[in-house]
This record gives C-alpha cells, sequence and structure tokens, in this order.
C-alpha cells in the first residue's frame, strides 16, 4: 500500500469534523502521521519530504489539522535545535496542544535588527538571570514558554553576544501587557522579564552562538507563514464552529462573489483568477524548492513568505470589493458575515507583513541573496556591542 493509499485510510477510520480535536491530535500524534519526516523516537514515521508532502495533501484533503513537523514552529525548533531534556519536556505536549509557546525575539530598539536585542542574561551557577524588556509577542498571555533571545556578552560584536533559550513563562519575573490592535483583538504583547530565570539546560546551542540558532528559527517560521497565510483571528474558535476556513489559500472566494451576484462582472472575475493563480504559484513554489531540497534555504524561504504576504493583501483586496460599502463594518456577529470577514481580514493582512521578519526585510534578503546586489552597510556590525550608540 502506497503512503497516500496508508493515511488516506488512517483518516477515514480516525478523523471525524465535528469530533473533539484534541482527542484526533493525540491519535495522529501516536500514530506518526501528524509529524511524518521526524524520527520515530520523536512521534513521526521518518518519511521523506515527497511522501510528507503526500500526508499532508491527505490532511488538508478531508479539513484535519496536520503536518505539524512543518507548520508548529515552536515544536519544530525545539526538535531541530533542542537536546533530548528538551525534547522529552516539551515536545508531546506542544504537539497535543496541551502547551503553547511564543516568540521573545523583538525589542522596542530592535525589531527589524534582532540583533541589536539588549535583554539581558547574566550566567548564576546553572542558572541565567534575565532581565529586559520585549514587544509584539503573539500569544505570550497563554504560552507555557517562550523562545528567548538575550545578550550574554556586550563585549564583542552585536551577532556574536547573543545567546538562544527555552524559558518557562509562568514565573513571578514575566509580567504580559496586552496590546490592543487595530482589529479590536490583542494578539501581540509586550513582555517584561525582572530577574526571570531560565536553566542553562534550556539554552538552544552555545553560549554566544544564538544568532546562527536565530536565524535558523526564523526561516521556520517564514516557511510556516509562506505555507499557511493565516490571520490571527483565524484561528479563534468562533470562526472555526462557522465551518468556514478564512486562510490565504484555502477560502472560497468564488462563492463569496456567487452570494454577492459579482461572478458576472469581468472586473471581478479577473481578480479572482489574479489571487487564484498567485495562491498556485506560491504552493507550487513551495513544492518545488522541497523537492530541490532548498525548504531551508533562507533565501527561498524569504520568497515564500513575501508572497503569501502579497497574497493576503491581493485576497482582502477582492473579499472587500466584492463585498462592498458594507466591509466598513466590524458587526462581531456569530457566526460572522461576508462584512466582518472583509473588514477584519483588510486589516490583519499587516499582521503577516510585519510578522516573521517585514516585507521590507524579506525584499533585503531576496535582493542581496537570489539578485547578487550589494549590501546594505551596517557600521555597528563589527564594533563591541558595549560601543554602539544607544
Amino acid at each position: 500500500m502506497s503512503v497516500r493509499a496508508d493515511v488516506r485510510a488512517w483518516l477515514a477510520e480516525n478523523w471525524q469534523p465535528d469530533g473533539e480535536l484534541s482527542r484526533f491530535r493525540e491519535a495522529a500524534l501516536d500514530s506518526g502521521w501528524l509529524v511524518p519526516t521526524w524520527s520515530e523516537k520523536w512521534f513521526g514515521k521518518g518519511l521523506s519530504t515527497a511522501d510528507a508532502e503526500a500526508v499532508g495533501e491527505e490532511f488538508e484533503r478531508v479539513g484535519a489539522p496536520g503536518r505539524a513537523d512543518r507548520n508548529d514552529l515552536h515544536a519544530r525548533v525545539i526538535y531541530e535545535l533542542g537536546s533530548d531534556e528538551l525534547r522529552a519536556t516539551y515536545l508531546r505536549d506542544l504537539l497535543a496542544g496541551n502547551v503553547t509557546g511564543c516568540l521573545l525575539y523583538s525589542e522596542p530598539g530592535a525589531g527589524s535588527d534582532l540583533a541589536s536585542v539588549r535583554t539581558s542574561a547574566v550566567r548564576e551557577g546553572d542558572e541565567w538571570r534575565v532581565n529586559g524588556q520585549k514587544v509584539w509577542t503573539s500569544g505570550a498571555k497563554q504560552a507555557g514558554y517562550g523562545l528567548l533571545v538575550a545578550r550574554t556578552d556586550s563585549s564583542v560584536p552585536k551577532h556574536q553576544g547573543i545567546t538562544y533559550f527555552v524559558i518557562p513563562m509562568k514565573q513571578p519575573g514575566i509580567e504580559v501587557r496586552p496590546i490592543t490592535q487595530i482589529t479590536g483583538d490583542a494578539h501581540f504583547n509586550e513582555v517584561f522579564l525582572t530577574d526571570a530565570w531560565v536553566d542553562d539546560a534550556h539554552r538552544l546551542g552555545e553560549v554566544n552562538a544564538g544568532w546562527r540558532m536565530l536565524m535558523m528559527a526564523l526561516g521556520y517560521e517564514r516557511s510556516v507563514m509562506g505555507v499557511r497565510g493565516v490571520g490571527s483571528r483565524a484561528s479563534n474558535g468562533k470562526y472555526r464552529a462557522s465551518g468556514v476556513t478564512f486562510v490565504g489559500t484555502a477560502d472560497d472566494l468564488i462563492g463569496l462573489a456567487r452570494r454577492h451576484g459579482k461572478l458576472d462582472d469581468a472586473a471581478t472575475v479577473a481578480a479572482l483568477a489574479d489571487v487564484y493563480a498567485a495562491r498556485t504559484a506560491v504552493r507550487l513554489n513551495t513544492a518545488r524548492y522541497a523537492e530541490e531540497g532548498r525548504a531551508a534555504d533562507p533565501a527561498a524561504l524569504s520568497m515564500g513568505k513575501l508572497a503569501m504576504s502579497q497574497v493576503l493583501h491581493s485576497t482582502s483586496r477582492v473579499r472587500r470589493d466584492i463585498v462592498g460599502a458594507a466591509a466598513l463594518l466590524d458587526e462581531r456577529t456569530e457566526p460572522p458575515g461576508d462584512a466582518e470577514v472583509a473588514n477584519f481580514f483588510t486589516l490583519d493582512a499587516y499582521f503577516t507583513s510585519i510578522g516573521g521578519g517585514t516585507d521590507q526585510i524579506q525584499r533585503n534578503i531576496i535582493s542581496e541573496r537570489i539578485l547578487g546586489l550589494p549590501k546594505e552597510e551596517d557600521r555597528s556590525k563589527n564594533v563591541p556591542f558595549s560601543e554602539v550608540r544607544k
């Protein structure tokens, strides 16, 4: 039996759209289908990329959540970069959905230039004392742990004095303050760390070698965002309960146009064709990178992430044009109406344009690494961080 036939038979037996999601995730985890490329020791099946693509397509076909080896950023970072101790501590709970994580990267003075982080970690015995502030941290309020980048040596240039940790979030030294966005949601947060502690065993990589770890983790994040352009409220239970999926590559814009009597409008049809062509291009490019063994190529990941950002903006524009003036309203009805969806995703499209590195950063990476254009000058790059002008 082929891998596709095998997973299709398993889904037919185990997936029920109205069933309990947590129970399904546990079953998928135990079967190895949830993380098909991972080793059997860590819940996977050790499948090739091509076979895993078939697994993902079958999960997507029936509407089941799958490919956590690719789509669950936090679990992927710990699996790829963590020790066996960290994997044993966190992986199962992460994959089963019993605990969530957040990314403690950006700071008020270090957003696009993450090498300028000033949050410090000072070693005291087998632990590190952490002080500083993070911002734009998605999901920090609910997170059980955070992936943290901190300054551990200021006497060397900025890229060389950073260390990467997994820090428990539920401790006295960590305060989370939600930030209300223009959509009315509070998806982002400020995080204040005041004498917070992280065990040295929760370090990812060597001391002061965190920049390389961070670049790999950012690559994973961009690959996730490039594959599935999901808005921040798209994972809200209210939207799942409506039975509709609002994502950058799967929502039914043609059905929306049909409901609003716009399929006879030539301009609308042309705009729909452009969006669906762009979605197909993103999907095929992602498959091509995987086939060529470039699934972790930073430039390829930037291409995918930037393309998905543009797809989301195009999708929101077409949705808004179809709905018309009603898209100005955020009605907050249950289930959500077309106007509310158009309103929210018009504003939320910027979520993907900023998260995981802004569109401008992705263009810089593409221009330097694919087009071979000169790098932007950074006068602070080779001087000790303690001497960099604040």
